[in-house]
């Protein structure tokens, strides 16, 4: 299954890319023997559009642009489900089990993402109650697709 990531905004250098490169790096190594393929990250600029309702609406374009036919999504959003690493793990397994061929894991911007995405989305996950700056976000959802591929590669990195 191919993992592509979107994000809206980008991730300007520093050491907060360097670190998600890492742990990208180490899905992008550890996936493909377990049947996750990371395709990269697409950014997508944040829109200027006036109101809140028609951001979400613009980037939400963007991001069903990209999907395609036939492809998964997965949103990372403050309504979502606050699920363990292993859970995470099951439910990509269970995608790629599925016979799912393409998965797209989404990052909103400021505002968060437009309504029908969270509608047609295979999971709206959350990475807790706090709010986290952008960057931050996309270090940790990094780090998570290197803990699933290790969880289900049987590798010790994950131990709980």
């Amino acid at each position: 299954m191919k993992i592509a990531v979107h994000a809206v905004g980008r991730m300007k250098a520093g050491p907060e890319k360097e670190l998600v490169e890492r742990y990208f790096d180490r899905f992008g190594k550890s996936g493909p023997a377990i049947g996750l393929e990371f395709v990269g990250v697409v950014e997508a600029p944040e829109s200027r559009a006036q109101s809140a309702v028609e951001r979400k609406r613009e980037e939400a374009q963007k991001l069903q642009a990209q999907l395609g036919a036939g492809a998964a999504l997965i949103l990372l959003d403050e309504r979502g489900k606050n699920i363990s690493s292993q859970d995470f793990a099951n439910r990509l397994a269970a995608l790629r089990d599925g016979g799912q061929r393409n998965l797209v894991v989404a990052i909103g911007g400021p505002d968060g993402h437009d309504p029908s995405l969270r509608e047609s989305a295979a999971l709206t996950l959350s990475f807790g109650a706090l709010t986290w700056p952008h960057q931050i976000v996309r270090i940790m959802l990094a780090e998570q697709l290197y803990r699933a591929a290790t969880i289900l590669s049987g590798h010790p990195y994950h131990r709980a």
